[in-house]
């Protein structure tokens, strides 16, 4: 699985890294908090590499992005993406993001809709009571030596530098014990096709997920028997079930060819 380009380009002030694999219409990846384009969508890449174009982003303070020493921001992150395509010259294309990445999709979708096509929301959420019961006070006692290892570990791979490791982990959890509820009118306001998908065992509860779905016209919506992201990549003990993720990609195909 070779990219057919990559590299970076200075977006808002940072280099950007992205990848591109495949071609035909673009699917750009948004991966989650305190991840990487691979380590969120390898499986997915392998899957749909010879039906699309798959355009991967590392966000801000993360993968072989640079840093930045400002708060993150889900909007933020939709003006880098969206600034990143033009870079690109991509005009528009399909979304697919991945937890936080979700959260993304969705401004990206709210904020620039003439660049999206369609979205795919994976494991996200847009208010804090949607969180699974605990998820906040676990995240307001976060220390980085709490960070899944496997995540550490991909980011030192990328990115030998601890002082950026925390970084990124201080931006992260920053974010995640600031968020406020969102308006419900960025989730009506979309215009764009939307696949909301998540895991029955999923850090956001499935009544959240429903209550999304019920707020976008028209959206579909995919719960599977599946922890935070197990139905489309291996999960952090590295078990991966490679039936599940069939069956999730089959029906992003579906989806995005609809």
């Amino acid at each position: 699985m070779e990219p057919k380009e990559k590299g970076y380009h200075l977006v808002n002030g940072i280099r950007m890294y992205y990848e591109i694999y495949g071609s035909g219409k673009p699917l750009v990846l948004v991966h989650g908090g305190g991840s990487s384009i691979l380590f969120d969508f390898k499986e997915i890449i392998s899957r749909l590499e010879n039906r699309f174009q798959l355009i991967g982003i590392d966000l801000q303070n993360h993968g072989m992005t640079d840093h930045r020493d400002i708060p993150e921001t889900f909007e933020q992150d939709a003006h880098d993406v969206a600034a990143l395509l033009k870079e690109l010259s991509i005009e528009k294309a399909s979304f697919m993001g991945f937890s936080n990445g979700g959260n993304t999709v969705m401004q990206i979708a709210h904020l620039y809709p003439e660049i999206t096509e369609k979205i795919i929301v994976a494991s996200s959420f847009y208010k804090r009571s949607g969180m699974m019961d605990g998820f906040f006070e676990i995240m307001n006692e976060a220390t980085l030596e709490s960070m899944p290892e496997p995540l550490k570990i991909n980011f030192l791979n990328l990115n030998p530098d601890f002082s950026k490791l925390q970084n990124m982990f201080e931006k992260d959890s920053k974010r995640m014990q600031t968020f406020e509820d969102w308006d419900e009118k960025i989730l009506t306001s979309i215009k764009a096709s939307v696949f909301f998908i998540s895991g029955d065992k999923d850090v956001m509860k499935p009544e959240h997920v429903v209550e999304m779905w019920r707020l976008v016209p028209g959206s579909q919506l995919m719960i599977l028997p599946a922890g935070h992201g197990s139905y489309m990549m291996a999960d952090f003990e590295g078990n991966k079930d490679s039936d599940l993720i069939d069956l999730t990609v089959n029906e992003i195909i579906k989806f995005l060819n609809h």
